[in-house]
């Protein structure tokens, strides 16, 4: 059995139309060396589903199980059972885009609490129905304050993931953003606090700039948002697991001045024909949507389930659970980071404060450190 969705007369007449005799006549564009001939994989006959199952189960009992400590923005956080009961519910599994309100007010009210949860967080206005992943919430956050200053440099504090910022080059060698290493030069200046390695900051942003200012949500709890114009992070601690690298969940938040530049989806609340409450997504007429020669973004969608599911752990927990999330956090990392200290040959990268993660120089080269863990299980 095969799953060719055409059947034999249906392939004949394409190919007929074509001017074609076989489907070999249609791929001899292609180099004899890159096809690949009847039968070149021992593909074994399909299973039944106890079959199948079983041997899932045998290939998965031969992993190597892990103790993951990957930060930089990815997490091991336990996922409640409220999260995981509530947010696989099929309403919003299967649900997408929101494009009538009249049959979506579930997805828009929840994507509305997000919102309001995002901006609680950090102090700011506005949040957009999140983005990506926070890489891609720092590229869109340096879209906006570029176009909201009209000067495309950018500084970049060192602090600020690594990763994300390889991002924004690869996005700058597009848009002509340059980034540079003297903040007085910059229109628009990057910060992060704790920073990438974990040290507890009090940003600073040269004078006149724009401002962006990357955040981990579970700090948060414990520190005081800083204050910029666009505030991003990435959302997986809170909802969604590892998962292998995603799917993720960028959070994005600003002033209400600049709510017409705000990249992706934006629900809000309003009153049906009959006075009662309801939701929408709001500000259609963006330039995201409308004036795309005038648009600083392209990104018009969000990641609706990872969204709903944030925001329901962060309901969960509440002020005071989100409290002890991050002080939980900042002890154990607190009992991890002085345990190595007392290592013999590891030393710290800085004496600074850090909240749950931290630099460490090691007397071999940390890549070999790495490996050995990992046949540590960690």
């Amino acid at each position: 059995m095969h799953f060719v969705p055409h059947t034999d007369d249906e392939i004949a007449a394409m190919l007929s139309d074509m001017g074609l005799g076989s489907l070999d006549d249609l791929w001899e564009t292609i180099p004899a060396a890159l096809r690949l001939a009847a039968g070149q994989f021992a593909v074994r006959p399909g299973l039944s589903e106890p079959d199948t199952m079983a041997e899932i189960e045998r290939l998965a009992a031969a992993n190597q199980p892990l103790i993951c400590f990957a930060g930089g923005g990815a997490y091991d956080h336990e996922v409640p059972a409220t999260v995981r009961r509530l947010a696989f519910r099929s309403e919003f599994v299967t649900a997408y885009t929101p494009y009538q309100p009249e049959v979506s007010q579930g997805v828009l009210q929840a994507l509305f609490e997000y919102q309001t949860l995002l901006c609680r967080l950090t102090g700011m206005d506005v949040a957009n129905a999140s983005l990506y992943d926070g890489a891609s919430a720092l590229v869109e956050a340096v879209n906006l304050c570029v176009a909201a200053s009209g000067n495309n440099v950018v500084w970049v504090s060192e602090g600020v993931n690594p990763q994300w910022v390889e991002v924004l080059r690869t996005l700058a060698a597009g848009t002509g953003h340059q980034l540079v290493s003297d903040p007085d030069e910059a229109g628009v200046a990057v910060t992060q606090m704790p920073d990438y390695y974990g040290v507890i900051n009090a940003p600073e942003f040269p004078t006149g700039a724009k401002t962006v200012a990357v955040v981990d949500p579970v700090a948060l709890g414990l520190l005081r948002p800083p204050p910029a114009d666009v505030v991003v992070g990435e959302g997986q601690p809170f909802g969604p697991p590892l998962s292998f690298g995603g799917p993720y969940l960028g959070l994005f938040a600003t002033r209400m001045e600049h709510v017409r530049r705000l990249p992706g989806r934006l629900v809000g609340e309003t009153l049906d024909t009959e006075g009662r409450r309801a939701y929408v997504t709001t500000l259609r007429t963006r330039e995201q949507d409308i004036r795309r020669e005038k648009a600083s973004s392209n990104v018009c969608t969000n990641q609706t389930l990872i969204a709903v599911a944030w925001a329901i752990q962060l309901s969960w927990l509440g002020t005071s659970g989100l409290r002890e999330m991050a002080l939980r956090c900042a002890r154990g990392t607190k009992y991890c980071r002085d345990a190595l200290l007392n290592t013999e040959g590891i030393t710290p990268r800085t004496d600074d404060d850090v909240f749950r993660e931290f630099a460490i120089r090691t007397p071999m080269a940390a890549d070999a450190v790495v490996e050995r863990m990992a046949d540590e299980g960690f």
